[in-house]
């Protein structure tokens, strides 16, 4: 549905959110080892074919993961994910939209994978910043 590529994480990021789901039965994690676990899981449900609206029909903690988009500074995708709120209150269906909503969802849809160009890049810095 979308022309975007999907995100492929680093190496070095797919190892230590293994690392982190290992560990997150032994301990809790810190706030920030939480967004990036947070941010890795959101970004499949968000390139899925059902796009935001998908996002907002899953079962995520939608304040948690808007705050840790924020927390390694993807203020795009937090923009994205703050003004499609309202689909969080339509049906299970993205298909009942009107065609107004719908084109509208596609042009924050079309912001946000712009967005999502930068998030290898953020994360990278987040992690030798916060995780180092």
């Amino acid at each position: 549905m979308f022309d975007h590529e999907p995100i492929e994480w680093p190496e070095e990021v797919e190892t230590l959110i293994e690392r982190l789901e290992n560990e997150s039965s032994e301990r809790k994690l810190s706030r920030e080892e939480r967004a990036l676990m947070d941010i890795y899981q959101t970004i499949p449900v968000l390139e899925g074919e059902d796009g935001l609206h998908g996002f907002w029909h899953s079962e995520v903690n939608h304040q948690r993961v808007i705050t840790s988009f924020d927390l390694v500074g993807a203020s795009a995708l937090v923009d994205g994910l703050n003004a499609s709120r309202w689909c969080e209150t339509r049906s299970e269906d993205r298909n009942d939209y009107s065609e107004t909503e719908e084109d509208y969802l596609v042009t924050i849809e079309e912001e946000l994978f712009a967005g999502m160009d930068e998030l290898i890049d953020l994360v990278m810095d987040f992690i030798e910043e916060e995780l180092g």
